[in-house]
């Protein structure tokens, strides 16, 4: 079998650790600088769970030309390695279109989304995070991701479809079954079973919605018009799924993978509770710092050129985040050093461009919402009391396990 692309580029050897059974989820930072050093734009001929091959995009600068070009790559023919070279007469998610059928989505649900929703919910959110928190028990190991970082996430997004209290676990498996490298998702009857159930439920919360609005998020994308067109039920059921998983799986690893990144920076802590001024850009920081979603892929729609590789048309390339975080040129020579005071912090970690994440304002509100719950209860350092866990994913850097000791003294 060839080990080069049609252009001849040799595949990267590099890049086979970035597949699904090979991903060195403790620690991928060493994989990504030696990419960013040595092949930049590096070519992958392997594929992934039967996908087709892609180029691997490990520095910022590349990624953001990417991201911010919708024309030249395209979002349609798969977003996850394992889809590359896929066609779908309907998609999966608003994440796998392009304008202007994106642009059509995108106006469609942004009002869902806008700074007067966010508002709506902050004191709710707030409540909810300071009343987590204050379950929590001090100076005495917690594993702080069931009682914490898993509840808050799905409380809110819970809160923003109108679910009853009784189906919040079932937000949590929901979202499990649908990321890949998950215990859940690897178990294929549970996943099945638990995607068919995500999808009967959703269903009939639009129908419910149309026939009864109410004040929930499902209510005003339901009722939303612009100019005679609408969401069917079937796009406000994939849109949904979309907003249920990808809001509860970033948000919970970027709150578990923020406190741990505090409990190994000490120093940041003390910083923080000196001047809680600096909470914004701390939030910002631990996007930064945790990247929750590793890449995503585009495929080219003509040849083109990227950090001096020629890059045909059809071919697909992944956009890794996790790496254009941590990228030298981009962050200077503190890049892989957490700094909650960081600016200016052009981070990738909520994507860039028309994908740009819908839910960035609630997903920063939440992180804050942790932050000034912890420092309200006089949380003095945090101390990793055990080693933490992590998902075997390379899509999402999830944080299974995460004990520590909130001291107060």
């Amino acid at each position: 079998m060839s080990r080069q692309n049609a252009a001849g580029v040799a595949h990267e050897p590099l890049t086979d650790q970035l597949l699904y059974n090979a991903f060195p989820a403790k620690d991928p930072f060493p994989l990504y600088a030696q990419l960013r050093e040595t092949n930049p734009v590096a070519w992958c001929e392997t594929g992934d769970l039967g996908g087709g091959p892609f180029w691997v995009l490990s520095r910022h600068a590349e990624v953001m030309a990417v991201s911010t070009d919708p024309a030249t790559f395209c979002s349609g023919s798969g977003i996850i390695t394992f889809e590359v070279g896929s066609h779908y007469d309907d998609p999966p998610t608003m994440m796998h279109t392009d304008p202007p059928a994106h642009t059509r989505y995108r106006n469609l649900v942004q009002p869902a989304f806008g700074r007067r929703m966010v508002r709506t919910l902050e004191a709710s959110t707030r409540d909810a995070a300071r009343l987590l928190v204050d379950a929590l028990p001090l100076d005495a190991p917690v594993d702080i991701v069931p009682p914490l970082s898993v509840p808050l996430p799905v409380q809110v997004i819970a809160q923003l479809l109108g679910l009853p209290e009784s189906q919040w676990d079932r937000v949590w498996e929901w979202s499990e079954a649908s990321i890949p490298g998950t215990e859940i998702y690897n178990d294929a009857e549970r996943k099945n079973a638990l995607n068919a159930e995500m999808y009967t439920e959703l269903l009939r919360l639009v129908e419910v919605a149309r026939e009864t609005p109410g004040d929930d998020v499902i209510s005003l994308l339901a009722g939303i018009e612009l100019d005679g067109d609408r969401l069917s039920n079937e796009e406000l059921r994939m849109f949904l799924n979309q907003l249920l998983v990808a809001g509860n799986e970033t948000t919970r690893n970027t709150i578990s993978g923020g406190l741990v990144a505090f409990a190994q920076h000490p120093e940041q802590w003390d910083r923080l509770r000196a001047d809680r001024s600096l909470v914004n850009t701390a939030v910002e920081e631990i996007l930064r710092w945790t990247t929750a979603v590793i890449y995503f892929v585009r495929t080219a729609t003509r040849d083109t050129e990227l950090g001096g590789q020629k890059i045909g048309a059809g071919e697909a390339l992944m956009m890794l985040y996790a790496s254009a975080n941590r990228d030298e040129a981009e962050f200077g020579p503190t890049a892989d050093q957490f700094d909650i005071g960081r600016t200016p912090n052009h981070h990738v970690a909520f994507g860039f461009g028309v994908h740009f994440c819908l839910g960035a304002a609630l997903a920063r509100l939440e992180v804050a919402a942790v932050l000034d719950a912890l420092l309200d209860r006089g949380v003095t350092r945090l101390e990793l009391a055990g080693e933490v866990g992590v998902s075997a994913s390379n899509i999402i850097a999830g944080v299974t396990e995460a004990p520590m000791i909130l001291h107060t003294t």
